[in-house]
């Protein structure tokens, strides 16, 4: 890529990225709790592992559940600030930066894409943990430019699914596009004393963990759309859509006859699925 300037030390990158001669891999991570931003543990070390095995990306574009807004934006500052949107945890959580670069020529490349709705460039946010704790162990140098793309609270399932198909023509360009949240989630039934340790989930979240994945693998992603109509089960898993809304940006992202693979797969908690999805 071209138009690189060094500021203070730092690299800005100014140019628009050149289509590549291969497809990148879309991913949806679990995230789960923020501790695993700093912990070596089962989880971050499949996260260290993905990042071995698949293309380094040219800008890494992520679709968190932590920033949801009224309208769509896209994060368009040179240096986005690390965000630590969480409490309760230990000190050296909140002491952790991740200075990776942003991209604003993507960033207004990638508005532009987006016809479903307008998209605004925003300069306020910067990497939220959504973010920050997948990525500092994907590419711990934080020397590839990261972005965010916002969540609209006010849209349907179908909006957001939809709205990823526009973003296909990054992936050829060599931006890996991320959804991070949790396919299972529901904090409010958690059952703190069995958060860490061996695999543990009700009933209903193995239930519906397998559902969804099973969905997945057929490439059925339209009852995954209107998982409302799922039954009692589904609404204990997606209480709320904010963690779920990212598994269907990168299910609007699989292309034909792609290969679907499942990675940290493992309850926690009870309530709450680690299940990640890697396509292409």
């Amino acid at each position: 890529m071209s138009g690189i300037n060094t500021l203070g030390g730092f690299k800005s990158f100014t140019d628009t990225l050149q289509e590549q001669n291969y497809l990148m891999p879309v991913l949806f991570v679990g995230h789960g709790s923020p501790m695993n931003g700093i912990e070596d543990n089962e989880f971050s070390k499949r996260w260290t592992a993905i990042a071995k095995e698949i293309p380094t990306p040219k800008a890494v574009l992520v679709i968190s559940a932590h920033w949801f807004t009224k309208g769509t934006s896209i994060t368009a500052m040179d240096f986005p600030k690390t965000i630590h949107d969480f409490g309760g945890f230990p000190e050296a959580l909140f002491q952790v930066q991740y200075p990776a670069p942003g991209n604003p020529a993507l960033a207004k490349e990638t508005a532009s894409m987006i016809h479903s709705t307008q998209v605004e460039l925003d300069h306020d946010w910067g990497l939220d943990h959504g973010t920050w704790t997948i990525i500092r162990h994907m590419y711990p140098h934080a020397n590839i430019p990261v972005l965010q793309l916002s969540i609209d609270y006010t849209k349907g399932p179908a909006f957001h699914y939809e709205l990823a198909k526009e973003l296909y023509h990054l992936r050829k360009k060599g931006v890996l596009i991320i959804g991070s949240g949790n396919m299972v989630h529901n904090l409010r039934m958690v059952a703190w004393d069995k958060l860490n340790g061996p695999a543990y989930g009700y009933d209903w979240a193995l239930h519906m963990n397998q559902t969804f994945k099973d969905l997945i693998l057929h490439n059925d992603h339209q009852p995954l759309i209107h998982y409302d109509q799922m039954g009692k089960e589904a609404m204990l898993a997606i209480p709320t859509p904010e963690h779920y809304l990212p598994l269907l940006y990168t299910l609007g992202l699989q292309g034909k006859n792609e290969t679907v693979a499942f990675f940290n797969d493992k309850p926690v908690g009870g309530s709450l699925t680690m299940t990640s999805v890697k396509i292409g």
